[in-house]
């Protein structure tokens, strides 16, 4: 008689592997709530940018600032973090279904995260540079 061996199993995700999945979910949505939030200052600030340019002739200040550009840039952050609240969302779940399937793929890099630090650091510049021209 030949003696039933077992197939082997994948091991299991444990809880520490939900729970480690679960506190990066919610650091990409502080992420994404932190950049709607900066948005709206950066576009709130337009708009004090704005009244300083009217209450400037009262003080006979000859002045050039103006706030357009800064609702453009804080739109952008708010509309940035709400897409990378709806990323974190998506991979959350795509994660978790890995976890529950016991095929959890870490290997590759997350171009997202990558794609959302360039896009950031171009925000970044572009604001710098309007703020010195003004």
């Amino acid at each position: 008689m030949t003696e039933y061996t077992a197939p082997p199993s994948r091991p299991g995700a444990s809880v520490s592997d939900y729970l480690a999945a679960e506190r990066t979910f919610l650091a990409w949505i502080r992420t994404g709530l932190a950049l709607m939030g900066f948005g709206f200052v950066v576009a709130r600030f337009g708009l004090f940018l704005e009244e300083f340019r009217l209450a400037a002739p009262a003080l006979g200040v000859q002045s050039r600032v103006s706030g357009g550009h800064s609702v453009i840039f804080g739109t952008a952050l708010i509309a940035t973090g709400v897409v990378l609240d709806l990323f974190a969302c998506w991979h959350h779940v795509k994660m978790v279904n890995q976890l529950n399937r016991g095929a959890a793929e870490f290997t590759k890099s997350s171009k997202a995260t990558i794609a959302l630090g360039i896009f950031l650091a171009i925000v970044g510049v572009a604001m710098a540079i309007y703020l010195i021209s003004v």
